[in-house]
């Protein structure tokens, strides 16, 4: 069944017309009034809906029951990633939100290539939200992961907050010898503990902004032996932290 993201709230036995994006695909994939569909608003669970109506650029829908479907990680794994260039960050937001992922925090970094700022960072930004709804659409997910907007890394205080209270453990994939595993890391904590892990974009972080890493709490891990891409390493250790 067809599934929809809304920017509004929802709530059981109303009508509303569909924002743009919504109506739009309704109309791509032609359904008809009486066609049924789901619909969430990222607050937690989905409602079944029916199409009402069918306008030229506009659709109706009646809101039926709230079902209280939540497909959640079991840990909340925020990622804060140094963004790496162009489409490669469109699969990462795209990937880490099928696979779970609380939250995104972009970062400009020493080695990163993507370089945003201004207007344009906020419209990277909208873009990368737009793909996580996209996602959760697909996946089934009824939260949406939040996109922060795009930080320095030289400026740790201001993301590292933005997770302040959510993710008390914090681990920086490192290639540095010597270094643990992530499994042997996390071994002892909570499976509910939530977590924010730090990767680096291509070329890794400098050693000047792994330094400042660990003087602010991040524990240095490693996924394995081999080097992988910015954009597999923190899918990588996603996977390996959220779970199923």
């Amino acid at each position: 069944m067809p599934r929809f993201h809304c920017s509004v709230p929802l709530s059981a036995g109303a009508s509303i017309e569909l924002p743009p994006g919504a109506a739009r695909h309704v109309q791509v994939l032609r359904m008809q009034p009486g066609d049924a569909l789901t619909l969430f608003d990222g607050s937690g669970g989905e409602y079944a809906a029916t199409v009402e109506r069918m306008g030229r650029s506009d659709v109706s829908v009646a809101i039926g029951a709230h079902a209280p479907a939540e497909r959640e990680a079991v840990r909340a794994v925020h990622l804060a990633v140094g963004m790496p260039a162009n489409e490669r960050m469109d699969w990462l937001v795209e990937k880490a939100t099928e696979l779970g992922v609380a939250s995104i925090q972009p970062l400009a970094t020493a080695h990163g290539v993507l370089r945003l700022s201004g207007e344009r960072a906020e419209k990277k930004r909208a873009h990368w939200e737009a793909i996580a709804i996209a996602a959760c659409e697909q996946c089934g997910r009824n939260r949406v992961p939040r996109i922060h907007p795009v930080r320095p890394f030289s400026s740790p205080s201001a993301w590292i907050d933005a997770n302040a209270g959510e993710a008390p453990l914090r681990l920086v994939l490192s290639l540095a010898e010597g270094t643990r595993r992530q499994a042997d890391a996390i071994a002892s904590a909570p499976a509910d503990r939530s977590v924010l892990v730090l990767s680096g974009p291509e070329g890794g972080l400098s050693s000047a902004e792994e330094q400042e890493a660990l003087a602010c709490g991040f524990a240095p891990v490693t996924l394995g032996p081999r080097v992988l891409r910015a954009e597999t390493a923190a899918l990588a250790a996603l996977v390996l932290l959220a779970g199923p």
